[in-house]
């Protein structure tokens, strides 16, 4: 089976979840707003469903493995609507003009969490596409958890890595330096992994896409008047509204993603579902 340390690396993820969001998150955790909740508790539990994924298959578990795909179809949509709350929570700290640092910065994490959706969206709709191609299957699962990397590893950079922060802006604009240099790291990272395997490595291109996007409109876009005025009228529609779309994105990408893998050639055993 292909990257038969991938849980490892899961976990790594999760370590760095811990360190970075450890002073802003979990230290004060009953003190947190209910969306950083369920975005946390649906984000932690992809990651385990992943690393559960990973050992059962690699231990020939494939029951289990399959079991914990099925899980990954009501997981998934929840996944969405955790990273939607987000942006609502902050279209209406922007909305309710909390701050300067807020209308800054708002914008920017905004639509940083809209392009992470949309590569989420995409990842997981590719898995199950490819899901009879085991090695294809498996890099679009697993190049999922890159697309949030540098939220908690710019974190971790400030706090205890300054010294990575190559490109030195002054005042709030450092803080979306740190994103950059995290975004960079995951890519750098995804594309070893495509030349390590050319013929098996679009999944480590689409993510590497969607990072370097996210890196680049996130350095740009703080500070943006048209960007936060759009937050602003986003921040006017019910979260009902946002919310109910983004569940049903999570079920269509599961539904289409589903059906759009070729059917099954005689004799041939179909990978599980996720």
């Amino acid at each position: 089976m292909p990257y038969r340390h991938g849980h490892f690396y899961v976990g790594f993820v999760l370590l760095v979840i811990l360190a970075g969001f450890w002073a802003s998150y979990f230290a004060p955790i009953g003190t947190v707003p209910f969306a950083f909740h369920v975005h946390a508790i649906t984000a932690m539990t992809w990651l385990l469903l992943l690393i559960a994924q990973s050992v059962a298959i690699h231990r020939r578990m494939n029951a289990l493995h399959r079991q914990v795909g099925w899980a990954s179809f009501a997981l998934f949509p929840l996944l969405i609507v955790g990273l939607t709350m987000i942006i609502n929570f902050s279209a209406d700290r922007l909305a309710a003009n909390e701050g300067e640092f807020i209308a800054f910065a708002g914008p920017s994490f905004a639509i940083g969490m809209a392009i992470a959706i949309a590569a989420y969206l995409t990842l997981f709709y590719l898995a199950l596409k490819h899901r009879r191609n085991v090695k294809l299957h498996a890099g679009y699962m697993l190049a999922t958890p890159l697309i949030l990397f540098e939220s908690p590893f710019s974190r971790v950079i400030d706090a205890y890595l300054p010294w990575l922060n190559v490109i030195g802006s002054e005042g709030p604009q450092a803080l979306f330096d740190t994103i950059v240099v995290g975004d960079t790291i995951a890519t750098a990272f995804a594309l070893a992994l495509y030349f390590r395997d050319r013929k098996h490595g679009a999944p480590w291109l689409v993510a590497s896409a969607f990072m370097m996007l996210q890196a680049v409109v996130m350095w740009v876009t703080p500070g943006n008047v048209p960007l936060g005025n759009l937050f602003r009228a986003y921040a006017a529609i019910p979260d009902a509204v946002t919310l109910s779309l983004a569940a049903l994105a999570g079920l269509a990408v599961c539904w289409f993603g589903w059906k759009a893998a070729p059917a099954r050639t005689t004799g041939a055993r179909a990978a599980v579902p996720a």
